[in-house]
């Protein structure tokens, strides 16, 4: 079940990214985050009222909160180190932040198995290099591998912990919808604070109403990938769940490849065929 349920929060994760970076391209990036989850919150909302969760609450919500907290200024710092770039640079190492709940499963006392063991090690080298890494070229500023760091630490410790923020199903849909309603507010907060700047808020066609569904799936899939993976660290290792979880950058450039047309580098052929091995690894270790 936990290589079941991480897998998943990869793909989902991975699908939101491409979505949300499709939708970037046209509406500024603070707007897409911030309209992608108050539909989270609406939908979240209706299903704690519908399923009686408020009377899970707990002091384990602080945990959701501050993963509420932590995700804009990750997301924040992303965006800022691939503005700076090079995004070959850039990319792969902001999935190093698998490193975060990897180091609290093993403060936790677990150990893996030697199969995987070699499968984390293989599975991550596959996900930094599935990101395309540019191993020459043009020079990287220091600013944006700060900020790329910063990005890696914040989503990293977002799955830690979201994996804490509750113990029941019902406490879980309480928690996600407390950590969306953390993360709009935060956001908001910081898309006023772009616009008081003179950033606009909208592209200059308006607010991109076709563009609704889309923003929706961003929005529902990343709060599913935040639920499955809770799931996969409550049944298992969290160092298998966390590493199987962050395969998500090899779904995404795959779907750049299916959807876009994008050529996969030989680089990035390799990182996906190696995350694949390590997958299977972990899965059977």
């Amino acid at each position: 079940m936990t290589a079941l349920f991480a897998l998943a929060t990869s793909l989902l994760w991975g699908m939101a990214d491409f979505g949300g970076g499709v939708l970037t391209r046209r509406t500024p990036a603070l707007t897409v985050v911030v309209v992608s989850q108050s539909i989270a919150v609406v939908v979240l909302g209706t299903i704690v009222a519908a399923t009686g969760a408020w009377g899970e609450a707990s002091p384990r919500l602080w945990f959701a909160v501050a993963a509420g907290l932590v995700g804009p200024v990750a997301m924040l710092a992303f965006y800022k180190a691939l503005a700076l770039g090079p995004m070959g640079v850039v990319s792969p190492l902001g999935s190093l932040g698998v490193a975060v709940p990897v180091a609290v499963g093993l403060a936790l006392g677990e150990r893996p198995g030697v199969p995987q063991f070699a499968g984390i090690l293989v599975a991550v080298a596959g996900v930094v290099l599935a990101g395309g890494p540019q191993l020459r070229g043009a020079p990287v500023q220091r600013q944006a591998v700060v900020l790329t760091l910063v990005a890696a630490f914040g989503f990293g410790a977002v799955m830690a912990l979201i994996a804490e923020a509750s113990t029941t199903l019902t406490g879980l849909f309480l928690a996600l919808f407390v950590q969306r309603v953390t993360n709009v507010t935060a956001g908001g907060l910081a898309l006023w604070a772009s616009v008081r700047r003179g950033a606009p808020a909208l592209a200059p066609g308006g607010f991109p109403w076709s563009s609704l569904p889309a923003l929706a799936f961003v929005g529902l899939a990343d709060v599913a990938a935040n639920g499955t993976y809770s799931l996969a660290a409550r049944h298992g290792p969290v160092t298998v769940a966390a590493v199987l979880a962050s395969l998500y950058p090899v779904v995404t450039a795959l779907a750049a490849r299916g959807f876009l047309g994008e050529r996969l580098r030989g680089i990035q052929a390799a990182g996906a065929g190696l995350a694949l091995v390590g997958t299977l690894l972990l899965a059977t270790g």
